[in-house]
């Protein structure tokens, strides 16, 4: 799956930029020379810009009759629409929607107690990411979740919080659902000789991993 910078990098160019956003506010396919013609551009032009875009996974494309006009021989147009790939970059990188899915599926489960459920919904979540991931090693997993891990005498230090803007508005709650995830990864790694713990600094993320 493309990542938010290789969509950024993507979207960088005013042509591709224009004819996606065009596509996106048409809301029906578009064909090469409808693209064209909106953004001012040749239909080749278009054409490659457009089969840009379906590489990274911002568009999908197939290959349909237009309905009002006469069908020509031989194979229908290409024609373009929306994939539905969303995109969002922040830098350091934040994982607010991890912990909104969490957060959401532990209030529908347990509403009379939901931060317990949401500290086992997200050990599950943590695992899944885990087992997914395997053999990856560690350090590589918490880099590309963006904790930006760094190792040293104690094990791992991680010093970004992926949730970062909600840990200091409710630390205890989003600290314990943190600490929860990264035990859960590190079970589904099969990691045992490794262990999260609690440890806050003023710059980094309130879980550390311990261990070799």
């Amino acid at each position: 799956m493309i990542t938010a910078w290789e969509a950024t990098a993507v979207l960088v160019d005013p042509v591709r930029r224009a004819l996606y956003d065009h596509v996106r506010a048409v809301r029906v396919p578009v064909n090469r020379e409808d693209a064209a013609s909106a953004v001012g551009v040749s239909r080749s032009l278009a054409a490659f810009h457009l089969d840009k875009l379906v590489d990274a996974g911002l568009l999908a494309a197939r290959h349909e009759a237009p309905l009002d006009r006469p069908r020509a021989r031989g194979r229908a147009p290409k024609v373009y629409e929306p994939s539905g790939v969303e995109v969002s970059l922040t830098i350091p990188e934040r994982r607010y929607e991890l912990l909104g899915d969490i957060l959401a599926e532990a209030v529908a489960r347990q509403p009379h107690d939901a931060a317990d459920a949401a500290r086992r919904i997200a050990h599950r979540h943590g695992a899944g990411v885990g087992e997914a991931a395997r053999p990856t090693p560690v350090v590589a997993v918490l880099a590309g979740l963006g904790f930006e891990p760094a190792e040293d005498a104690g094990g791992i230090v991680l010093r970004n919080c992926p949730f970062h803007r909600l840990a200091v508005r409710e630390t205890d709650l989003v600290c314990g659902i943190n600490l929860c995830f990264v035990a859960g990864m590190l079970d589904g790694l099969g990691e045992t000789g490794r262990e999260a713990r609690l440890d806050r600094g003023p710059d980094t993320c309130c879980v550390r991993v311990t261990g070799c």
